[in-house]
C-alpha cells in the first residue's frame, strides 16, 4: 500500500475550504488524507462514518488511481456534510 499522505494523485476536482480566515487548497489525495487526519479527531465526531468512508477512499485512490472518483465523492460528502463548502 502507497503511504495515502504522500500520495501525489489528483483528485476529480479541487476543494477550496475556508478554517480561520485562511483558503486551504486540497487537489490531491495526499493533501486530503492529510487534511482529515491532521484535524483533531473529536472535531469529526459528529461525522464519524463519513469520515472514515472518505479515509478508506482515499487510502484506495494512493494504490489505485481508478478509485479517485469515489474518493473525491466521499470527500464532497463529508464537507458538504460538515458545512465546509
Amino acid at each position: 500500500m502507497n503511504e495515502a499522505s504522500k500520495s501525489e494523485t489528483a483528485l476529480r476536482t479541487t476543494f477550496k475550504i475556508k478554517l480561520d480566515d485562511k483558503t486551504v487548497s486540497i487537489a490531491t489525495v495526499g493533501q486530503a488524507y492529510q487534511f482529515l487526519t491532521s484535524i483533531n479527531s473529536v472535531e469529526w465526531m459528529e461525522f464519524r462514518a463519513m469520515h472514515d468512508d472518505a479515509i478508506a477512499a482515499l487510502e484506495g485512490a494512493a494504490d489505485n488511481a481508478m478509485l479517485t472518483v469515489q474518493a473525491t465523492n466521499a470527500l464532497r460528502a463529508l464537507f458538504v456534510s460538515a458545512k465546509l463548502l
